[in-house]
Formats: C-alpha cells, structure tokens, sequence
C-alpha cells in the first residue's frame, strides 16, 4: 500500500481506449476515448448501467474482447509496456501472471466435467514449471486462502457440488493461483444472494490487503464501491462522465448522471411515509443512434441549450475530481469538434 505523502505508483493506465464493433448501422464505440489509471495496491470502481461499456472495458484490457470487436485506438499500459501492442503469445503471460480476471458467472467459468482441484491446478501449471503432484498441492493452498472449508476434499468435488458463493471463491482461487499484481472483477458478486455477496467481497477485502493487489471492481452497486472501493469511475454510453475519490463522489456528485444514481439507492433512514425511490428517467439510448452532443441530455434534469451542440469535455470540478458536463464551464471535448 501507498505510505501517507507518497504518490501512488501507477500499475495501468488506460490512454484514450477504443474499442469498437461493426454493425448493420455502421461502426459503432462500445468503448470511447476512455482513459484512467489504477495505482498499485488500490480498489478502483468502474460504475455504469447496463450496455455502458464497462465489461467491454476490462475485456479490452485483457484483450479478450469478441470478434469482431477490436480495439481501434489508445493504450493499454501495464508498467510501462503497452498490451494493445504485444503479440498474443506474449499476452498470453500477461494473463494470470500479472493481470487476472473473475467473471460475472462462475459456473460459465468452470468445466462441470473436471474436477475442482484439476481446474485450479491446471490454472497453476499454465503459467507455472511444476510438478502436476506440486500444482495439486498448491492448490489447496489457494482454496485455503480463499477461506474454503475442508479445503483438500475439496479439491476432488465437481462444481454442481459447491454452491455459488464457493464456486466464485474457487474463481477467485484461480485467479490469484499466479500472483497477480492486478485482480480485475466483472461483477464478481452478481449471481449472488446478498449475504453471499458480502462474504465475497469481505474476501477480497482481506486478499487485497494481504496480497498488496490492485483491484478494478466492475459494478454497478454503488453500495459495495462505498463499503469497498478508494476511486471511482462513471462511464455512460462508453464514455467516462466522472471521476473521483469515493468520498467526493458520494458528498458532491457532480454530474447529473451520477446524482442519479445515487438517490436511487434504498436507504434504510428514509423516512416512513417517503415517497417512492426516485429513477433517472428514460433508457440508455442506442449506442449504434447516440444523441448528439452530451449524450445524457435527453435524460438529464439539467439539460441546457449548449448540451445539444457538443459534446462536453471532462472538466475538473476539485481535486482529484472531473466530471463531463456543461454545469461545470463551456469546454467541448475537442477530440468530438
């Protein structure tokens, strides 16, 4: 972790990334000219809707994005070297060894017809020169590590055996098996019922804290980035639309998307007799149709004149905190003049 007075040692920076996918409509940017970087030893969310670009931006990171997506343009620097341009064998020991991942849905992620123990320790021998004896035994170990109980029977269990807390615990197993600097995790509670959900997430608490990781949380709970993350990063229609410290950012949310989202959250000091939870109102628009200029405008409470022209560049609102919209000054991106 960073010692207080230190600045924070950048592990990945994202520079202008685009990735982009041919449609019947024409090129469409599930991910545009977004950019953000995540320091060594941090928990950084990436917080959006549904269809707003963040899975599609951590896949890119791993350069696991579908065909025919691709990345078309910016950076992806892991200390220092740039992954959009290495060759795929290199990548290859990227993945796992430095950068790893944990999916949505762990029973996608499993092979029901392998053993439990099999899986993980083959996670182990691909990036390690070990013996299968030695990957078996240091595979207990990871299930160990991940607080699973009676964790060498359990290497003999199948999946369907587990329930789905263990099986996002044996992905996140995997997934250190390699000692990762940095753990990205899609949505690594969403199947989850929600006390399930908080034993996960108290898990990777302890194993950031214990390991050193970096961790970029893809979400879209803005109460588990309270509870668990130090930064936070909006996106909507693939774009980032505000950044800042989890503190700022729930005490003075500065884009009216943002606002949004946080006074949809329930809360249990609401008053009885309140009204109903409040909703941003309309739907994500298509991203192969976007509005033009900010592409929240017709959703946005606030929507002034100069929002229709074009579209706002990430301004700074305080330290440490940018937010793209017009509330802010009268500066256009000038990547979109």
């Amino acid at each position: 972790m960073t010692e207080v007075g230190q600045a924070p040692e950048t592990l990945l920076e994202v520079k202008h990334l685009r990735t982009s996918f041919p449609t019947e409509d024409g090129i469409v940017h599930a991910v545009d000219n977004v950019s953000f970087d995540v320091h060594r030893g941090e928990a950084l969310a990436l917080v959006g809707e549904s269809g707003c670009g963040k899975s599609v931006t951590a896949m890119s990171i791993m350069r696991l994005v579908a065909t025919p997506g691709r990345i078309t343009g910016g950076e992806i620097r892991f200390k220092g070297k740039n992954l959009a341009d290495i060759p795929e064998r290199e990548m290859r020991n990227v993945r796992g060894n430095d950068i790893a991942m944990v999916f949505q849905e762990p029973m996608t992620s499993l092979n029901p017809v392998f053993k439990i123990g099999a899986q993980v320790a083959e996670a182990i021998r691909i990036h390690r020169k070990v013996s299968k004896k030695e990957a078996w035994k240091q595979a207990g170990e990871m299930l160990e590590l991940v607080s699973i109980p009676d964790p060498v029977k359990r290497l003999d269990d199948y999946p369907h055996q587990l329930s789905g807390g263990m099986r996002q615990r044996v992905m996140i197993a995997m997934a250190l098996s390699c000692d990762p600097e940095l753990l990205i995790a899609d949505e690594p509670t969403t199947a989850l019922d929600v006390t399930i959900q908080a034993q996960i997430m108290e898990l990777l608490a302890s194993l950031q804290q214990r390991l050193g990781l970096a961790i970029l949380l893809i979400t879209h709970d803005l109460g588990v980035v309270a509870e668990f993350c130090e930064r936070v990063i909006v996106m909507y229609t693939g774009r980032v639309v505000e950044e800042a410290s989890v503190d700022d950012l729930f005490a003075n949310p500065a884009h009216p998307y943002t606002r949004g989202l946080l006074a949809s959250l329930p809360s249990v000091t609401k008053a009885e007799g309140a009204k109903r939870l409040p909703t941003i109102k309309g739907m994500v628009p298509s991203i192969s149709n976007l509005p033009q200029g900010c592409k929240f405008n017709p959703r946005c409470p606030d929507v002034m004149e100069i929002c229709l022209g074009n579209e706002p560049a990430l301004m700074d609102v305080g330290a440490g905190h940018t937010a793209r919209c017009y509330l802010h000054g009268d500066q256009p991106d000038p990547e979109r003049m």
